[in-house]
């Protein structure tokens, strides 16, 4: 395990239920990892946050999937928002980075578990559709589990402090 420094600005820190809660309403962030060359590799995804991991899914080959197989320690990041104040010269960010191990899932029932939980997060309420596209893509998709070692959040001080008064 690795140690991770403390934030510098812990006052513009989240708790971990704020950064969940960010986790569970934000729709895609950007996976980074170590890639080809030594050059960092950052891509973003839609995913889902569920049961204290992340999942994506992914074609079986590529840049990612080559980079998950050599090292597959990652970070990623989600941007809840981003609020330019041109007159302040500052933005109001609110964002949350998780770093942690990433697996792909082997095991039949807990890839269906994934695809339907990723399925029904950006289909909500159209069973019959998602088990078609499940059955029809389910030969040649990849699921993708990040394990957390450690999430921290951050926000613009003056977020933390319209929030603390």
């Amino acid at each position: 395990m690795t140690d991770f420094k403390p934030m510098r600005r812990s006052r513009q820190q989240l708790s971990t239920e704020e950064c969940e809660t960010i986790l569970k309403r934000c729709t895609s962030g950007t996976l980074a990892l170590a890639g080809h060359g030594g050059y960092p590799y950052a891509v973003p995804l839609s995913y889902v946050y569920a049961n204290g991991s992340i999942f994506f899914h992914s074609a079986q080959q590529g840049h990612k999937i080559d980079a998950i197989k050599q090292d597959n320690h990652c970070s990623f990041c989600v941007v809840d928002q981003d609020q330019v104040k041109p007159a302040e010269f500052t933005t109001y960010f609110r964002s949350v980075i998780v770093f942690g191990r990433i697996q792909i899932i082997e095991n039949d029932d807990e890839k269906l578990q994934a695809l339907r939980l990723l399925g029904r997060r950006y289909s909500p309420n159209h069973e019959q559709g998602l088990q078609h596209e499940i059955d029809k893509s389910l030969g040649h998709v990849l699921v993708l589990r990040l394990d957390i070692d450690h999430m921290t959040g951050k926000e613009a001080i003056e977020l933390s402090k319209a929030r603390n008064s």
